[in-house]
């Protein structure tokens, strides 16, 4: 069984949420943690286990993301950590599937993501490493990220679609 850990310098953990439905804004988390283990050299078999710190997240305002951290979304205080664990990852012609279970807050909802695997390469200090891209969508209400605000012309202020991109380099241990 190979292992690998998440190289968080070369990865990204994203999430894209419309604004007044009219622009997307842009996300991430800074601390995160991932480790794969696979038996098979395709990767066919692979177990994933991620987590993140929820008073990590960073959107470019301050006050977005003091507003993202308190109890009308993350609750970061009662619940410091995002936490998904894989139930399958398996290939599906043009990629993989990678289906698992995400819990933020107490809320524990099964997802599925398309990953694309991009190539295993050497690095200059002999490091294995091996590169995937990942994407789904979520409905954040589904976890209790349930804030809604309404424009006064009844638009809506944030979707409840959130857009997952997962950039992730694993380093094999």
């Amino acid at each position: 069984m190979a292992t690998y850990k998440i190289d968080a310098s070369h990865s990204d953990i994203l999430f894209k949420v419309k604004h007044l439905m009219i622009t997307t804004v842009t996300g991430h988390f800074k601390s995160f943690d991932a480790t794969l283990t696979a038996n098979a050299d395709d990767f066919s078999d692979a177990e994933v286990t991620f987590t993140a710190d929820i008073n990590s997240v960073e959107t470019k305002s301050e006050q977005r993301d003091t507003h993202l951290k308190s109890d009308d979304f993350f609750n970061a205080e009662k619940f410091p950590e995002l936490k998904f664990v894989s139930t399958s990852f398996s290939k599906d012609g043009n990629g993989y599937n990678l289906k698992g279970n995400l819990t933020i807050r107490d809320i524990t909802k099964p997802i599925e993501l398309h990953a694309d695997y991009n190539g295993t390469m050497v690095d200059p200090w002999g490091q294995t490493k091996v590169g995937f891209e990942a994407e789904g969508v979520i409905k954040r209400k589904e976890f209790g990220l349930g804030w809604d605000a309404v424009t006064e012309a009844g638009g809506i202020v944030v979707s409840d679609d959130v857009k997952l991109q997962l950039n992730i380099q694993f380093v094999k241990q």
